[in-house]
């Protein structure tokens, strides 16, 4: 059958009853994908959808509870190394009890699913981009190519998180245009505001909990995620120790904050003490407390190698923050460089550096930027966009770009 014949088939479960979308993900787990699954599912109204996450390997619970509404499954299969073929026959009988209008898979490790959903006669198939494979963070990897393409006779419909990620699949996979819908993350704005005080003219910072630096006169710069190696934690520490090189009157104010676990957060930490600067920094790793964390900030930065559409640069643009990123991915589409932040070339501690200083000895400069950027998100990356940009999909139809 044709896509647009299942398009229609999808339409007409809508038309009847709230639909079941079936989000397939290789672990349930923190992370920016993940984050936005849960967003998608407790925003979205109930009676446009109902839904249910398939993780190919675990739930975790910490993570899980933030899924907010009770009427979600959420199912672990325990995938064991090796291709997905294996689970094939129980993914199948899955989909055949539960009966989704859509199952939408995400990422490169869970697209091996959409041929279990098509035997399933699942009615509309859609599959999601959401950032750079770990070991192709260019997108130059032939072999990873090749699999998108030989998978994409079963996918009806694509997501790209960003025009970039868009492109990709277009020019280089060679997937249709019109079947690839272009949707930004959205925030939520309530949860993710200024501190008190910062909507006007002075941006204060509020005290968290734990954290050693909630001294007022202090400057704070913070980032959050999982401390792996897309991620280059360890360039923002080496920065750090750079730019209180360079210049040491900032050892009484500048401080920086890394919240996240995982491989590099040791490596993080042993940069920072043979800087001679672990006393100036905190790493408490993993926190629930996202939101709070970003209002005891003064700025945001983000260096990774690869990134999608990023998560914690909206949630920090949302907290007023000034954001530094690495011009990687989806970042030059959020981050307007000179208006809301600063954009580096992936791995230039230089760059990363001295916009850091810059920032330390001109705060008013750097509090503009964060209320430019707060701006930026209320127009253009709203929960509610994004909301709109996937019912658009589900019901068969071209999301808005």
């Amino acid at each position: 059958m044709n896509t647009d014949a299942r398009s229609g088939e999808a339409a007409a479960a809508l038309a009847s009853e709230p639909p079941l979308i079936c989000h397939v993900v290789y672990r349930f787990d923190t992370g920016g994908l993940e984050n936005g699954v849960v967003n998608l599912i407790n925003h979205m109204p109930q009676a446009a959808a109902r839904h249910m996450v398939v993780s190919l390997t675990e739930v975790v619970d910490g993570f899980a509870a933030r899924v907010r509404r009770r009427d979600v499954e959420l199912v672990a299969l325990k995938k064991a190394p090796g291709h997905g073929a294996r689970l094939y026959p129980e993914f199948v009988r899955l989909l055949r009890r539960c009966r989704p209008a859509v199952v939408h898979t995400r990422n490169l490790a869970a697209l091996e699913m959409q041929p279990a959903a098509a035997w399933a006669g699942v009615p509309l198939r859609v599959h999601g981009e959401h950032g750079r494979d770990a070991e192709d963070i260019d997108g130059s990897s032939r072999r990873h190519q090749w699999v998108r393409r030989l998978y994409s006779p079963f996918v009806h419909r694509y997501v790209a998180l960003s025009r970039e990620l868009g492109s990709y699949l277009v020019q280089r996979v060679g997937i249709r245009e019109g079947r690839v819908n272009q949707i930004y993350n959205g925030v939520d704005t309530l949860r993710f505001r200024p501190a008190a005080g910062g909507a006007g003219g002075q941006r204060g910072r509020e005290p968290v909990t734990g954290s050693p630096f909630n001294e007022p006169g202090l400057w704070v710069v913070g980032t959050v995620g999982r401390m792996m190696t897309v991620k280059a934690q360890p360039d923002l520490a080496r920065a750090f120790v750079l730019a209180l090189h360079r210049a040491p009157a900032l050892r009484d104010r500048m401080r920086l904050v890394m919240i996240g676990d995982g491989p590099l957060r040791a490596e993080a930490r042993q940069v920072l003490e043979e800087g001679g600067v672990a006393d100036l920094a905190w790493l408490p790793g993993e926190r629930s407390d996202v939101p709070e964390l970003m209002r005891a900030f003064d700025a945001f930065a983000l260096p990774s190698l690869a990134e999608g559409v990023s998560n914690t640069i909206l949630e920090a643009m949302a907290s007023g923050l000034p954001v530094l990123a690495t011009a990687v991915g989806g970042n030059p589409e959020l981050v307007s460089a000179g208006r809301s932040g600063l954009l580096v070339r992936a791995g230039d501690i230089e760059a990363m550096a001295q916009g850091l200083s810059a920032w330390a000895v001109r705060p008013d400069s750097a509090r503009a930027l964060g209320h430019a950027g707060r701006d930026r998100v209320l127009r253009r990356f709203s929960l509610q966009a994004m909301i709109d940009g996937y019912l658009s999909v589900y019901r068969g139809s071209t999301a808005p770009g």
